[in-house]
Protein backbone atom coordinates (compact mmCIF):
# COMPACT_ATOMS: atom_id res chain seq x y z
CA UNK A 1 0.00 0.00 0.00
CA UNK A 2 1.58 3.66 -0.80
CA UNK A 3 0.30 6.44 0.94
CA UNK A 4 0.44 9.31 -0.98
CA UNK A 5 -0.77 13.07 -0.12
CA UNK A 6 0.81 16.44 -1.62
CA UNK A 7 1.32 19.44 1.35
CA UNK A 8 -0.02 22.85 1.58
CA UNK A 9 1.40 25.16 3.82
CA UNK A 10 -1.06 26.30 6.18
CA UNK A 11 -2.36 25.69 9.33
CA UNK A 12 -5.68 24.37 11.34
CA UNK A 13 -7.92 27.11 12.48
CA UNK A 14 -9.66 25.16 14.80
CA UNK A 15 -12.92 22.29 15.04
CA UNK A 16 -15.31 25.16 14.30
CA UNK A 17 -13.92 25.57 11.20
CA UNK A 18 -14.88 22.29 9.90
CA UNK A 19 -15.90 22.95 6.42
CA UNK A 20 -13.62 25.67 5.56
CA UNK A 21 -14.30 26.13 1.58
CA UNK A 22 -16.95 24.54 -0.47
CA UNK A 23 -16.57 27.44 -2.89
CA UNK A 24 -14.84 26.36 -6.53
CA UNK A 25 -11.23 26.19 -6.64
CA UNK A 26 -11.08 29.53 -9.31
CA UNK A 27 -11.14 27.34 -12.23
CA UNK A 28 -11.59 29.87 -14.63
CA UNK A 29 -9.26 31.87 -13.35
CA UNK A 30 -6.46 29.96 -12.94
CA UNK A 31 -3.34 28.93 -15.73
CA UNK A 32 -4.44 25.79 -17.02
CA UNK A 33 -2.01 23.45 -16.66
CA UNK A 34 -2.78 21.12 -19.79
CA UNK A 35 -5.08 21.10 -22.42
CA UNK A 36 -7.49 18.93 -20.36
CA UNK A 37 -7.59 21.15 -17.30
CA UNK A 38 -7.94 24.22 -19.73
CA UNK A 39 -11.29 22.17 -21.55
CA UNK A 40 -12.41 21.14 -17.69
CA UNK A 41 -11.92 24.65 -16.99
CA UNK A 42 -14.02 26.14 -19.17
CA UNK A 43 -17.16 24.73 -18.06
CA UNK A 44 -17.44 22.10 -15.47
CA UNK A 45 -21.11 21.25 -15.61
CA UNK A 46 -23.14 18.56 -15.37
CA UNK A 47 -23.34 16.47 -18.16
CA UNK A 48 -24.87 13.41 -19.03
CA UNK A 49 -22.91 10.38 -20.54
CA UNK A 50 -23.49 7.91 -23.23
CA UNK A 51 -21.87 4.66 -23.23
CA UNK A 52 -20.40 4.08 -26.53
CA UNK A 53 -22.26 2.13 -28.85
CA UNK A 54 -25.17 1.98 -26.51
CA UNK A 55 -28.32 3.89 -25.34
CA UNK A 56 -26.79 3.17 -21.61
CA UNK A 57 -26.69 6.66 -20.00
CA UNK A 58 -25.73 8.09 -16.54
CA UNK A 59 -25.41 11.90 -15.30
CA UNK A 60 -22.32 13.23 -13.67
CA UNK A 61 -22.56 15.87 -11.15
CA UNK A 62 -19.80 18.76 -10.92
CA UNK A 63 -18.32 18.76 -7.21
CA UNK A 64 -16.31 22.13 -6.83
CA UNK A 65 -12.73 21.84 -5.36
CA UNK A 66 -12.07 23.06 -1.16
CA UNK A 67 -10.93 22.34 1.64
CA UNK A 68 -12.70 20.43 4.84
CA UNK A 69 -12.03 18.78 8.17
CA UNK A 70 -12.15 15.13 7.05
CA UNK A 71 -13.34 12.22 10.01
CA UNK A 72 -15.10 13.15 13.23
CA UNK A 73 -14.36 14.07 16.55
CA UNK A 74 -14.52 11.44 19.86
CA UNK A 75 -17.92 13.30 20.65
CA UNK A 76 -19.40 12.52 18.07
CA UNK A 77 -22.39 9.71 18.45
CA UNK A 78 -21.49 6.55 16.98
CA UNK A 79 -17.88 7.71 16.34
CA UNK A 80 -14.93 5.05 15.89
CA UNK A 81 -11.39 5.43 16.30
CA UNK A 82 -10.49 4.79 12.61
CA UNK A 83 -11.80 8.19 11.96
CA UNK A 84 -9.54 10.42 14.07
CA UNK A 85 -7.96 12.46 14.48
CA UNK A 86 -9.75 14.45 12.37
CA UNK A 87 -7.54 16.01 9.54
CA UNK A 88 -8.03 19.22 6.97
CA UNK A 89 -7.98 18.04 3.27
CA UNK A 90 -7.58 20.05 0.17
CA UNK A 91 -9.73 18.30 -2.32
CA UNK A 92 -9.18 19.34 -6.08
CA UNK A 93 -12.75 19.64 -8.38
CA UNK A 94 -14.40 16.51 -9.78
CA UNK A 95 -17.54 15.19 -11.25
CA UNK A 96 -19.12 12.64 -9.29
CA UNK A 97 -22.25 10.04 -10.71
CA UNK A 98 -25.50 11.75 -10.11
CA UNK A 99 -26.54 8.16 -9.32
CA UNK A 100 -24.79 4.77 -8.04
CA UNK A 101 -23.70 2.96 -10.49
CA UNK A 102 -26.61 0.17 -12.17
CA UNK A 103 -27.39 -2.56 -13.68
CA UNK A 104 -27.66 -1.38 -17.30
CA UNK A 105 -24.65 0.29 -16.80
CA UNK A 106 -22.41 -2.67 -15.14
CA UNK A 107 -23.89 -5.06 -17.43
CA UNK A 108 -22.34 -3.79 -20.29
CA UNK A 109 -18.98 -4.65 -18.86
CA UNK A 110 -19.79 -7.72 -17.03
CA UNK A 111 -21.99 -9.84 -19.23
CA UNK A 112 -22.25 -8.10 -22.90
CA UNK A 113 -20.83 -10.44 -25.36
CA UNK A 114 -17.60 -8.96 -26.94
CA UNK A 115 -16.53 -9.08 -30.88
CA UNK A 116 -13.52 -11.50 -31.25
CA UNK A 117 -10.52 -9.87 -31.93
CA UNK A 118 -8.96 -11.01 -35.53
CA UNK A 119 -7.29 -13.86 -36.14
CA UNK A 120 -3.95 -13.03 -34.54
CA UNK A 121 -4.99 -10.35 -33.00
CA UNK A 122 -4.59 -8.98 -29.31
CA UNK A 123 -7.70 -7.54 -28.30
CA UNK A 124 -7.20 -3.62 -26.93
CA UNK A 125 -9.10 -1.36 -26.11
CA UNK A 126 -11.96 -1.47 -23.96
CA UNK A 127 -11.67 -5.59 -24.98
CA UNK A 128 -8.69 -5.58 -23.35
CA UNK A 129 -9.95 -5.10 -19.92
CA UNK A 130 -10.47 -8.12 -17.88
CA UNK A 131 -14.49 -9.26 -17.11
CA UNK A 132 -15.71 -10.73 -14.52
CA UNK A 133 -16.17 -14.72 -14.34
CA UNK A 134 -20.03 -16.04 -13.79
CA UNK A 135 -20.71 -15.81 -10.43
CA UNK A 136 -21.64 -18.56 -7.83
CA UNK A 137 -25.13 -16.83 -7.58
CA UNK A 138 -27.67 -15.02 -9.18
CA UNK A 139 -26.02 -11.55 -9.28
CA UNK A 140 -28.82 -9.48 -8.12
CA UNK A 141 -30.12 -11.74 -5.46
CA UNK A 142 -33.51 -11.02 -6.41
CA UNK A 143 -33.37 -7.69 -6.07
CA UNK A 144 -33.74 -7.17 -9.91
CA UNK A 145 -31.50 -5.49 -11.93
CA UNK A 146 -31.91 -2.67 -15.00
CA UNK A 147 -31.64 0.46 -13.00
CA UNK A 148 -31.62 -0.95 -9.84
CA UNK A 149 -28.05 0.11 -8.30
CA UNK A 150 -25.48 -2.65 -8.61
CA UNK A 151 -24.31 -4.72 -5.64
CA UNK A 152 -22.35 -7.46 -4.32
CA UNK A 153 -19.22 -6.84 -6.78
CA UNK A 154 -15.47 -7.27 -5.18
CA UNK A 155 -13.80 -3.96 -4.81
CA UNK A 156 -11.13 -5.46 -7.73
CA UNK A 157 -14.16 -5.54 -9.91
CA UNK A 158 -15.24 -2.40 -9.07
CA UNK A 159 -12.28 -0.52 -9.95
CA UNK A 160 -12.21 -2.81 -13.23
CA UNK A 161 -15.42 -1.52 -14.09
CA UNK A 162 -14.30 1.95 -14.00
CA UNK A 163 -11.17 1.01 -16.58
CA UNK A 164 -13.58 -0.36 -18.77
CA UNK A 165 -15.70 2.76 -19.26
CA UNK A 166 -12.47 4.60 -19.35
CA UNK A 167 -11.46 2.95 -21.82
CA UNK A 168 -14.77 3.11 -23.63
CA UNK A 169 -15.13 6.82 -23.42
CA UNK A 170 -11.72 7.94 -23.48
CA UNK A 171 -12.53 10.01 -19.99
CA UNK A 172 -10.56 8.71 -16.64
CA UNK A 173 -13.56 7.71 -14.39
CA UNK A 174 -12.46 5.74 -11.25
CA UNK A 175 -13.59 5.15 -7.53
CA UNK A 176 -13.64 8.53 -5.63
CA UNK A 177 -10.73 8.69 -2.77
CA UNK A 178 -11.99 8.42 0.62
CA UNK A 179 -11.18 12.38 0.76
CA UNK A 180 -13.31 13.01 -2.55
CA UNK A 181 -16.29 10.81 -0.87
CA UNK A 182 -16.57 12.06 2.15
CA UNK A 183 -16.15 15.99 1.25
CA UNK A 184 -19.38 14.91 -1.52
CA UNK A 185 -21.41 13.22 0.88
CA UNK A 186 -20.94 16.63 3.67
CA UNK A 187 -21.50 18.75 1.18
CA UNK A 188 -20.57 21.38 3.27
CA UNK A 189 -21.51 20.20 6.77
CA UNK A 190 -20.14 19.36 9.69
CA UNK A 191 -23.05 17.11 11.31
CA UNK A 192 -23.16 13.51 11.04
CA UNK A 193 -25.29 13.06 8.61
CA UNK A 194 -25.48 15.70 5.53
CA UNK A 195 -28.75 15.57 6.63
CA UNK A 196 -28.59 17.10 9.93
CA UNK A 197 -27.22 16.03 13.60
CA UNK A 198 -29.69 13.63 14.59
CA UNK A 199 -30.61 10.17 13.11
CA UNK A 200 -34.30 11.08 12.72
CA UNK A 201 -33.13 13.41 9.50
CA UNK A 202 -31.72 10.42 7.76
CA UNK A 203 -35.35 9.71 6.46
CA UNK A 204 -35.73 12.03 3.94
CA UNK A 205 -32.74 11.60 2.16
CA UNK A 206 -31.37 7.94 2.79
CA UNK A 207 -32.70 4.21 2.29
CA UNK A 208 -31.40 2.13 5.59
CA UNK A 209 -32.51 -0.47 8.33
CA UNK A 210 -35.41 1.77 9.66
CA UNK A 211 -36.95 2.15 6.01
CA UNK A 212 -36.17 -0.14 2.78
CA UNK A 213 -37.84 -3.24 4.09
CA UNK A 214 -34.29 -4.89 3.40
CA UNK A 215 -33.85 -4.08 -0.31
CA UNK A 216 -31.97 -2.00 -2.22
CA UNK A 217 -34.35 0.94 -4.62
CA UNK A 218 -34.08 2.62 -7.32
CA UNK A 219 -31.89 5.77 -7.03
CA UNK A 220 -32.71 9.00 -7.11
CA UNK A 221 -35.92 8.83 -5.04
CA UNK A 222 -35.09 10.75 -1.86
CA UNK A 223 -33.85 14.14 -1.64
CA UNK A 224 -30.13 15.35 -2.83
CA UNK A 225 -27.51 16.93 -0.54
CA UNK A 226 -26.71 20.53 -1.40
CA UNK A 227 -23.72 19.44 -4.50
CA UNK A 228 -26.97 17.63 -6.23
CA UNK A 229 -26.21 13.91 -5.14
CA UNK A 230 -28.35 11.14 -4.21
CA UNK A 231 -27.84 8.12 -1.96
CA UNK A 232 -24.55 8.90 -0.68
CA UNK A 233 -26.32 7.65 2.96
CA UNK A 234 -27.74 4.49 2.33
CA UNK A 235 -29.19 2.33 -0.32
CA UNK A 236 -26.02 0.50 -1.21
CA UNK A 237 -22.45 1.11 0.54
CA UNK A 238 -19.94 2.65 -2.09
CA UNK A 239 -16.63 1.41 -2.47
CA UNK A 240 -13.88 4.24 -2.67
CA UNK A 241 -10.67 3.35 -4.25
CA UNK A 242 -8.09 3.65 -1.04
CA UNK A 243 -6.78 1.05 1.05
CA UNK A 244 -8.16 0.45 4.83
CA UNK A 245 -5.51 1.79 7.16
CA UNK A 246 -7.14 1.76 10.89
CA UNK A 247 -4.17 4.37 12.06
CA UNK A 248 -4.30 6.48 8.52
CA UNK A 249 -6.21 9.63 10.05
CA UNK A 250 -2.92 9.73 12.47
CA UNK A 251 -0.18 9.77 10.01
CA UNK A 252 -2.08 12.23 7.81
CA UNK A 253 -2.67 14.44 10.92
CA UNK A 254 1.28 14.56 11.34
CA UNK A 255 1.40 16.32 7.73
CA UNK A 256 1.60 19.73 6.92
CA UNK A 257 -1.83 20.73 6.96
CA UNK A 258 -3.88 21.24 5.07
CA UNK A 259 -3.09 17.81 3.45
CA UNK A 260 -3.67 18.05 0.10
CA UNK A 261 -5.52 14.96 -2.01
CA UNK A 262 -4.50 11.94 0.27
CA UNK A 263 -5.10 8.59 -1.08
CA UNK A 264 -4.06 5.08 -0.07
CA UNK A 265 -3.08 3.61 -3.41
CA UNK A 266 -3.90 -0.15 -3.15
CA UNK A 267 -1.23 -2.84 -3.78
CA UNK A 268 -2.06 -6.56 -4.51
CA UNK A 269 -3.84 -7.87 -1.24
CA UNK A 270 -7.38 -8.81 -1.67
CA UNK A 271 -8.29 -7.43 1.53
CA UNK A 272 -8.94 -4.44 3.26
CA UNK A 273 -10.11 -1.88 1.53
CA UNK A 274 -12.57 1.19 2.29
CA UNK A 275 -16.38 1.03 1.77
CA UNK A 276 -18.52 4.47 2.95
CA UNK A 277 -22.18 5.44 2.93
CA UNK A 278 -23.67 2.47 4.68
CA UNK A 279 -26.26 0.46 3.23
CA UNK A 280 -30.19 -0.60 3.04
CA UNK A 281 -29.51 -3.27 5.65
CA UNK A 282 -27.09 -0.28 8.01
CA UNK A 283 -28.30 1.45 11.02
CA UNK A 284 -27.57 5.06 11.26
CA UNK A 285 -23.97 4.70 12.75
CA UNK A 286 -22.60 2.88 9.05
CA UNK A 287 -24.57 6.19 7.20
CA UNK A 288 -22.60 9.00 9.00
CA UNK A 289 -20.41 10.95 6.82
CA UNK A 290 -17.22 10.02 8.50
CA UNK A 291 -18.17 5.99 8.93
CA UNK A 292 -15.42 3.83 7.31
CA UNK A 293 -15.88 0.11 6.76
CA UNK A 294 -13.14 -2.36 5.67
CA UNK A 295 -13.39 -5.03 3.28
CA UNK A 296 -13.03 -8.74 4.49
CA UNK A 297 -12.85 -12.36 3.77
CA UNK A 298 -15.89 -12.88 5.73
CA UNK A 299 -17.54 -11.01 2.48
CA UNK A 300 -16.99 -14.41 0.79
CA UNK A 301 -17.78 -16.82 3.26
CA UNK A 302 -19.87 -18.94 1.23
CA UNK A 303 -17.57 -18.98 -2.05
CA UNK A 304 -16.52 -22.38 -2.66
CA UNK A 305 -14.21 -21.87 -5.48
CA UNK A 306 -10.51 -21.98 -4.35
CA UNK A 307 -9.38 -20.22 -4.49
CA UNK A 308 -12.36 -17.73 -3.84
CA UNK A 309 -13.29 -15.27 -6.82
CA UNK A 310 -11.77 -12.05 -7.25
CA UNK A 311 -14.81 -10.88 -8.67
CA UNK A 312 -17.78 -11.35 -6.78
CA UNK A 313 -18.97 -11.45 -2.50
CA UNK A 314 -21.34 -14.04 -1.71
CA UNK A 315 -21.68 -12.63 1.44
CA UNK A 316 -21.48 -8.62 1.04
CA UNK A 317 -24.80 -7.85 -0.53
CA UNK A 318 -25.11 -4.65 0.51
CA UNK A 319 -22.20 -3.11 -1.33
CA UNK A 320 -22.02 -1.60 -4.66
CA UNK A 321 -19.98 1.66 -6.03
CA UNK A 322 -20.51 5.02 -7.84
CA UNK A 323 -18.08 6.58 -10.17
CA UNK A 324 -16.12 9.78 -9.87
CA UNK A 325 -14.19 11.82 -12.65
CA UNK A 326 -11.32 14.05 -11.97
CA UNK A 327 -10.65 17.57 -13.48
CA UNK A 328 -7.12 16.80 -13.60
CA UNK A 329 -6.09 13.39 -12.14
CA UNK A 330 -3.99 13.40 -9.06
CA UNK A 331 -0.28 12.26 -9.36
CA UNK A 332 -0.57 9.56 -7.59
CA UNK A 333 -3.57 8.11 -9.94
CA UNK A 334 -2.03 8.58 -13.05
CA UNK A 335 -2.58 5.04 -15.09
CA UNK A 336 -4.20 3.56 -11.84
CA UNK A 337 -5.40 -0.10 -11.51
CA UNK A 338 -6.04 -2.73 -9.49
CA UNK A 339 -2.97 -5.13 -8.86
CA UNK A 340 -5.29 -8.31 -7.37
CA UNK A 341 -4.66 -11.43 -9.60
CA UNK A 342 -6.33 -14.95 -8.47
CA UNK A 343 -2.85 -16.05 -7.00
CA UNK A 344 -3.19 -12.24 -4.68
CA UNK A 345 -2.83 -12.90 -0.46
CA UNK A 346 -5.91 -11.69 1.17
CA UNK A 347 -3.84 -9.84 3.53
CA UNK A 348 -0.08 -7.84 2.56
CA UNK A 349 2.69 -8.29 4.45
Amino acid sequence: MTLSVRAAGATVAGVAAVVMAVAPEALSSAPPRSSGQAAASAAVAQYTETIPGTSVTFDMVPVPGGTFTMGSPASEPFHFEDEGPQVKVKVAPFWMGKLEVTWSEYDLYAFAKRPAPAAGATPTGADAVSKPTPPYADESWGFGKDKQPALGMTWHAAAEYCRWLSAKTGKTYRLATEAEWEYAARAGTATPWSSGGTPETLGDVAWYAANSGGKPHLGGQKKPNAFGLFDLHGNVAEWVIDQHEPKRYERLAALPSPVVSPVAVPGPARYPHVVRGGGFEDEPAMLRSAARRASDPEWSRRDPQLPQSIWWHTDAIFVGFRIVRPVEETPALKGFQSKITRQSPDYGQ
